[in-house]
């Protein structure tokens, strides 16, 4: 009989992969506003910035002071309210990026590695190889540092530049990732591609070749299917999600890419399944409906009636 797991870790993304394509400016102020709305929800996981060149992504130019703030503002939060174990996580590109993710003091690092070699040149600007090697270099950098060092293997389930992805490509990535000493590896869905039965026996394989790591999953939600493939990840042994608040994001490296899986979808699916998770759906709505004003728009249709405590 299929045991499903007590909990599950939801990791929020909006505040990176969610703004990072929005056209309008997001001040660092607001940045750090949405990191305290997502912490009073009861987020307890959150993806702050990127410590990227500011050329490629210049809606994280502000990464430094974004992770700042969000320390001041979850210090006031402990102090105050009781809020605790909130862990910040970071995107590096490279080594200066890693560098300077751990001189502001993020928790954790995540660093991505195409499993298709078209894309890591378009999103890296290097081949995997090369990328392989600046993640070795990032763990010796946070050795002895307090600094969990996270891997992502990008277009796991389709590229959007080749089509299929084989799942030999993602097993040798993710090889090479545990190979210098990667705990935990998320399979993300780049291009929203992949399907369920895709996703079961990916995740099926790579969690009996790798007891030892830790696998998340991140899904695009661009044919209606995340929530779906976020099911069968479970099934196969996955205990960490990761979404964004209202369904933000995409990828700035291929055009229209859907947005990320809503946290609140997540969340409410995995509460009404007997997941336990200690987020609060009616503060995570608060918090869309802020993002709306600052945004100048409407996220995403949601029905009357989803974020009551009974369904």
């Amino acid at each position: 009989m299929l045991q499903w797991p007590a909990g599950v870790l939801v990791r929020e993304v909006g505040p990176r992969d969610g703004l990072q394509n929005e056209p309008r400016t997001i001040s660092t102020d607001q940045k750090i506003r949405l990191i305290e709305l997502l912490a009073r929800a009861g987020v307890r996981a959150i993806e702050a910035t990127s410590f990227v060149h500011p050329r490629a992504v210049p809606q994280m130019a502000d990464a430094e002071e974004v992770i700042s703030g969000a320390r001041r503002v979850l210090a006031v939060l402990e102090a105050q309210e009781g809020v605790q174990g909130v862990v910040l996580s970071a995107l590096a590109g490279n080594r200066r990026g890693v560098e300077r993710a751990l001189a502001a003091g993020v928790d954790e690092v995540v660093m991505v590695v195409s499993a298709s070699e078209e894309h890591n040149r378009a999103n890296m600007r290097m081949s995997i190889g090369q990328s392989l090697r600046q993640v070795e270099e990032a763990v010796a950098l946070a050795m002895g540092t307090g600094v969990v060092i996270r891997g992502a293997v990008a277009v796991a389930f389709g590229c959007p530049y080749r089509g299929e992805i084989r799942p030999a490509e993602v097993r040798e990535v993710v090889g090479a990732l545990a190979g210098v000493g990667i705990k935990e590896i998320t399979l993300a869905d780049t291009a929203g591609l992949a399907n369920p039965r895709q996703v079961y026996e990916l995740v099926n394989m790579l969690c009996r070749e790798y007891p030892a790591v830790n696998f998340a999953l991140h899904f695009h939600d661009a044919r209606g299917m995340a929530l779906a493939n976020i099911v069968t990840g479970i099934q196969a042994g996955v205990k960490i999600i990761e979404s964004s608040v209202g369904g933000l994001g995409g990828c700035p490296f291929i055009p229209g890419a859907a947005g990320n899986v809503a946290t609140e979808d997540v969340v409410y699916m995995l509460q009404r399944m007997g997941i336990e998770m200690a987020i609060d759906r009616h503060r995570l709505e608060d918090c869309i409906s802020w993002l709306e004003e600052i945004l100048g728009r409407k996220l995403r249709e949601r029905k009357p009636g989803c974020t009551n405590s009974t369904g």
